[in-house]
């Protein structure tokens, strides 16, 4: 925007640190980042800040920003690499990813543009292998929110309902908790919007509708056909970090790994179709990814998985 930008003979003038004060200011204010995110993106712009300071033997200034060459980006990731505390390929990514993210407000906001900043590329990060649960594991999850005398019927019944939704139908949570009182009761099918909004449908198992209708029969509140199904304690909607608390607790009492997450019980959906004979193409299209390799990954998984049974079962193993 023209009037957020300085004019060009102070802008040049101004401090490297000050800029960095005004993106977090941006993100928080404008983008609402979360805590988390201004955290991560404010130690990755002062890292990058420092280095250039010492690379370059001046305190950089927007001037400075605006000539930093590919080279010098190239010399700051084998810093990270090498240095006193190296980070890994996928830190370094994240490092990167913040440096253009300061980069684009630069230029957007202050007029300070730098082309080399695109031409560095990340270091390759493969992507690790999801974490499922067992079978059972899976199904211990399911049946512990009634185990806790804690909880009130109806908010046990509404837990099981959720995690039987994310592993019966292998939606992600906000897939789940993005359902609304007039989809229920379920159908044979529902229709998910999930990532860059692609639209997928998603069978729907006895045992699922059979959760959601027992929460609905013991649920306190009236909710309209707009508002969310399911609900929180006091009545506002369900959200997010309630279900990973909850499945936190689940952890704690079921003696789980710290791996056993809401989000596994959806690797767990994909990764037990898979052993049970189902085709990649068909679990690509149930957990509605948009490219086939992103599913492949599971079928590490299930060969992780076989090599296990086989050296258990094995006599000459």
């Amino acid at each position: 925007m023209a009037g957020a930008q300085l004019n060009a003979p102070a802008q040049t003038r101004q401090s490297a640190r000050a800029a960095q004060i005004a993106w977090l200011d941006y993100l928080a204010q404008e983008r609402r980042a979360s805590p988390r995110t201004l955290e991560a993106y404010g130690f990755a712009a002062a890292r990058y800040l420092n280095f250039l300071e010492r690379h370059l033997g001046e305190t950089p200034v927007l001037d400075t920003l605006s000539q930093v060459t590919a080279a010098d980006l190239r010399a700051f990731l084998a810093w990270l690499r090498q240095g006193d505390r190296p980070l890994s390929p996928r830190s370094m990514a994240q490092a990167l990813s913040a440096v253009r993210a300061f980069h684009r407000f630069l230029d957007r906001r202050m007029a300070t543009p730098n082309a080399a900043i695109s031409l560095v590329r990340g270091p390759k990060v493969r992507p690790g292998a999801p974490r499922p649960v067992s079978e059972d594991q899976a199904l211990g999850m399911l049946a512990e929110p009634h185990l806790d005398p804690d909880r009130e019927d109806w908010e046990a019944a509404r837990d099981e309902a959720v995690l039987t939704l994310l592993y019966g139908c292998g939606l992600r949570i906000s897939e789940g908790l993005s359902l609304k009182r007039g989809d229920a009761p379920l159908g044979e099918t529902l229709r998910i919007t999930g990532k860059g909004g692609k639209t997928r449908l998603a069978p729907v198992l006895p045992a699922v509708r059979a959760g959601v209708d027992a929460y609905l029969a013991l649920v306190p509140y009236t909710s309209g056909p707009d508002e969310p199904l399911f609900v929180a304690k006091r009545g506002g909607p369900l959200t997010p970090r309630h279900v990973q608390a909850m499945v936190q607790k689940l952890r704690g009492r079921l003696g789980l790994p710290d791996s056993a997450t809401p989000h596994a019980l959806r690797h767990s959906f994909a990764t037990h179709l898979l052993g049970a004979g189902a085709d990649l193409r068909s679990i690509q299209e149930l957990l509605g990814h948009a490219s086939l390799s992103t599913t492949q990954r599971y079928t590490e998984v299930d060969a992780a998985a076989l090599l296990g049974a086989y050296a258990k079962a094995h006599p000459h193993a």
